[in-house]
């Protein structure tokens, strides 16, 4: 599943995670920290829609 922030654009995508920001490939969305925030504007996990 991808996920996209909904202020920039960027995408995470559960398959590859995000190693450059500290998230194993695999991680799901929903089990990234309540206080995880979009690497590049810094928006919350509620800002972030299903691709």
């Amino acid at each position: 599943m991808v996920y996209v922030c909904d202020a920039c654009g960027w995408e995470y995508d559960e398959e590859k995670g995000s190693p450059e920001n500290g998230i194993a490939p695999g991680t799901k969305f929903e089990d990234l920290p309540d206080d995880f925030e979009c690497p590049l504007c810094g928006v919350s996990k509620e800002m972030f829609s299903e691709q």
